[in-house]
C-alpha cells in the first residue's frame, strides 16, 4: 500500500498522446455507468410517451381476434403451434421497436463517451480480481467511497425530483379508482411520462458530472512519471520518420531565423549565383560575424531579402566561396580572412557615408 501511494506521488506528469492511445486500444477508457443510465431512461421515457398506445391497440387486436374465435382454434398441437406462433408475431411487432430503442440507446451512451474499441484485454482473467486482499483494497478505496456518496446524492435528488413532479397529481389520484381502465391507463401514462421526464432531466446533470469526474480520474490514473516521460522520448527518437521530421522543423527553425538576420547584415558578399555570405559588422567589434549564408535557392533568397531591405550585395566570387567554406552562422570570420573582409566592409562604410 505504500510503495502504491509512493507511486502515485511519483507521476507528476501528464500523460502523453501515445499512453492514451496505449490504453484506449487495451480497452481502457472513460466510461460513466451514469451517461448509459440517462440514455436508457431517455429511451424508455420516449417508448412510455410515444409508443405505449400503438402496443396496447397491437396486442389488443390480436388478443381479440383469438378470443373471439376461440371455438374454431382446432385443439391439438397443430392448432396450438399456430396460435402460438401468432402471438409470438404479435408481441415481436409490438415489442421490437423499443427494444430497439434500447439498443440504439446502449450504443449511442457509449459511443458519446468514447470511440468504439475492440479489445479482449478487459475480458482476461486477472488474479487481482478473485484475490480476497485485493477485493477488500477495492471496496476500502477512494472510488467505492465516492460512489457510495455519489449514489446516496443520487438517490436523494432524484427522489426530490419525483416527489415534485407527481405532488401536484395526489388530488386526482383519489378518484382513479371509479375511473374506467382505459382511463386509469391514460393516467398512468400521463403520470409515469411526467415522473420519467423529471428523473431524466436531473440524470442528464448528473451524468455530465459523472462523466467529468471519471474523465478526470482516468487522466489522473495514466499519469507519468518523468522516467516514463524520458523513456517514451527516446523510443519516438529513436524513429527514423520521427527523427527526419525533427531535423526538418530544426532546419526549417534555423533557416527562419537565419532570414530575419539579413534585413539588419551589414553587407551581403556573393557571387552571381551560387554563394551567398550576410556579415554584419558594428564599431567595438573584434572582427564580422555571419549572420546567414547559403547556396543556390537560399543564396538567390538571401540577396532578394538584401536588395529589399537596402543592404548592400557586393560580388567576388572567390571570397563568397571561401567564406562560405570556413565560416559557420552566428561565428566570426576566420584571421585568413580578415584583410579581403575589411576591404569589403571599408568600402561600404564610404558608400554609406556618402549616402548621408
Amino acid at each position: 500500500m505504500a510503495e502504491e501511494g509512493d507511486d502515485e506521488e511519483d507521476k507528476s506528469e501528464e500523460p502523453s498522446q501515445k499512453r492514451l492511445d496505449e490504453a484506449v486500444e487495451r480497452g481502457d477508457v472513460v466510461k460513466s455507468i451514469e451517461v448509459s443510465t440517462f440514455f436508457g431512461l431517455a429511451a424508455a421515457t420516449a417508448m412510455v410517451a410515444w409508443l405505449s398506445s400503438g402496443v396496447g391497440k397491437t396486442l389488443a387486436t390480436s388478443l381479440a381476434a383469438l378470443i373471439g374465435h376461440v371455438e374454431d382454434v382446432p385443439m391439438d398441437r397443430a392448432g396450438l403451434s399456430a396460435v402460438y406462433l401468432e402471438l409470438g408475431k404479435a408481441v415481436a411487432m409490438a415489442l421490437g421497436l423499443p427494444l430497439l430503442m434500447f439498443m440504439v440507446a446502449g450504443v449511442v451512451g457509449s459511443m458519446v463517451q468514447h470511440r468504439i474499441v475492440w479489445s479482449l484485454e478487459p475480458l482476461m482473467p486477472k488474479l487481482s480480481k478473485v484475490s480476497p486482499l485485493g477485493g477488500l483494497q477495492r471496496l476500502l478505496s477512494k472510488d467505492s467511497l465516492v460512489n457510495l456518496v455519489k449514489g446516496l446524492v443520487k438517490i436523494f435528488i432524484v427522489g426530490t425530483a419525483m416527489w415534485m413532479a407527481i405532488r401536484p397529481e395526489l388530488k386526482r389520484l383519489d378518484g382513479i379508482v371509479a375511473a374506467e381502465p382505459i382511463g386509469i391507463l391514460e393516467i398512468t401514462q400521463r403520470l409515469a411520462v411526467r415522473l420519467m421526464t423529471a428523473v431524466m432531466v436531473v440524470m442528464a446533470i448528473v451524468a455530465g458530472a459523472d462523466y467529468l469526474y471519471q474523465r478526470q480520474r482516468w487522466l489522473h490514473r495514466l499519469r507519468m512519471t518523468r522516467h516514463e516521460m524520458k523513456e517514451e522520448f527516446k523510443q519516438q527518437e529513436g524513429n527514423p520518420e520521427i527523427k527526419q521530421k525533427l531535423r526538418q522543423m530544426r532546419q526549417a527553425r534555423s533557416r527562419r531565423r537565419m532570414m530575419s538576420a539579413v534585413p539588419n547584415a551589414t553587407v551581403v558578399i556573393a557571387n552571381p549565383t551560387h554563394f551567398a555570405v550576410a556579415l554584419t559588422y558594428e564599431p567595438g567589434m573584434r572582427a564580422p560575424k555571419c549572420v546567414a549564408k547559403g547556396v543556390d535557392l537560399l543564396a538567390l533568397r538571401i540577396r532578394e531579402v538584401a536588395e529589399k531591405a537596402d543592404v548592400p550585395v557586393v560580388e567576388n566570387p572567390p571570397l563568397a566561396r571561401a567564406l562560405h567554406k570556413s565560416v559557420e552562422i552566428d561565428a566570426e570570420v576566420p584571421e585568413e580572412h580578415y584583410r579581403a573582409v575589411a576591404e569589403v566592409v571599408g568600402y561600404v562604410m564610404k558608400l554609406r557615408k556618402q549616402k548621408r
